[in-house]
């Protein structure tokens, strides 16, 4: 069986070596050693500091609403995953969606403004795929405005941007490390928040808002990583160059076969590429669904990355429309993506999106 991606899994006997290390100290959680280990070394290999490690990517979304003491309307994107958008919701925030460029499948800038009220507090755009956005856009809106700017980096791990980590943009970047990630903490993420007090708030929120001193300052919520978790993290950066070299090769293996024959994401020319995902857009949904129930018949399982359109859930504001996300959602299909797919199993993936098309 072959699913959209497949987890990483470093060697065994070094994860044992950290598992014999928090036997030996007997700390699991509560920000033990491995987890303040691993949050110096993301903080140097990612270039960026206050690095806040978390238990999932969306609790690294919750955290950031609460620390910038978000209210009212939120702007953001339609296209994502729902997490972007339940995150905005469960916090009493009001998610209003800004439709999406058609090339780039990002939130497009220009429709922004027309969006902003006395009720916007935020802009949370995502890097979709790992493209990066246009953050001097952002930027400037948010200073006009007077907004905060959140990002959705979930899918951005290692991106660069012109001479830096993209995390560097906005007041705060979040990570999720789930196990379907290129760099995995088995479940997690983290914050990545530049201001040195906005850190030291977070901290406390994600411990019941409780200070170093044992003093509750803050209506906080148990949203800690663990130490395994940990442990897994410290072995997987280990090998993330390697991860990232396959991952590029069997990337630019579907690049060279399909670029031209279907439509292939846009990404930006200032932003590196961290190979997280192949995404094609198809001519027709019943072309999608076609390709899907070919592969699945071989075990083969690609991913409809994002479908619906958030803008359609149940949960938000009704009767707004975003019809290029909509339009996109409706004909998008992430293929098969690892550091470990076989060329063969490329091979057959291509030839059966070809042969439909």
């Amino acid at each position: 069986m072959i699913n959209v991606t497949k987890t990483y899994l470093p060697n065994i006997d070094k994860y044992k070596s950290y598992i014999d290390e928090i036997y030996t100290n007997g700390q699991l959680t509560n920000n033990g050693p491995l987890v303040q280990k691993l949050e110096r070394k993301l903080e140097e290999y990612l270039g960026v500091n206050n690095v806040i490690l978390v238990a999932n990517g969306t609790l690294a979304l919750d955290i950031a609403y609460r620390v910038l003491n978000l209210t009212g309307d939120v702007i953001t994107t339609p296209f994502s995953f729902v997490a972007t958008t339940s995150s905005i919701v469960s916090n009493g925030l009001n998610p209003l969606f800004s439709d999406i460029n058609p090339r780039t499948f990002n939130i497009n800038p220009d429709l922004i403004e027309e969006k902003i009220t006395s009720k916007t507090s935020a802009i949370v755009p995502v890097h979709v795929f790992g493209s990066a956005c246009e953050v001097e856009d952002m930027q400037k809106i948010a200073k006009r405005h007077s907004l905060k700017v959140i990002y959705d980096a979930a899918h951005a791990f290692d991106v660069q941007y012109k001479e830096g980590s993209i995390l560097n943009y906005g007041d705060i970047s979040t990570l999720s490390f789930h196990a379907t990630k290129l760099f995995h903490t088995i479940e997690g993420g983290a914050l990545i928040i530049k201001d040195d007090e906005l850190a030291n708030k977070a901290r406390r929120l994600i411990n019941f808002g409780i200070n170093n001193t044992g003093e509750i300052r803050d209506l906080g919520i148990n949203a800690k990583m663990n130490e395994f978790e940990a442990a897994m993290g410290l072995c997987v950066l280990d090998d993330i160059n390697l991860i990232l070299e396959k991952r590029k090769i069997n990337y630019n293996n579907y690049a060279q076969a399909l670029s031209g024959l279907v439509q292939l994401q846009e990404k930006n020319n200032n932003s590196s590429s961290n190979y997280a995902y192949f995404s094609i857009v198809l001519g027709s949904e019943r072309q999608l669904l076609s390709i899907v129930q070919k592969l699945n018949k071989m075990q083969i399982f690609p991913r409809r990355y994002f479908q619906p359109s958030l803008n359609k859930l149940n949960y938000v504001e009704q009767g707004q429309i975003c019809p290029v996300s909509e339009d996109i959602s409706s004909r998008v299909l992430c293929l098969p993506l690892s550091h470990s797919i076989e060329e063969k199993d490329q091979n057959i993936i291509i030839n059966t999106v070809l042969e439909t098309l």
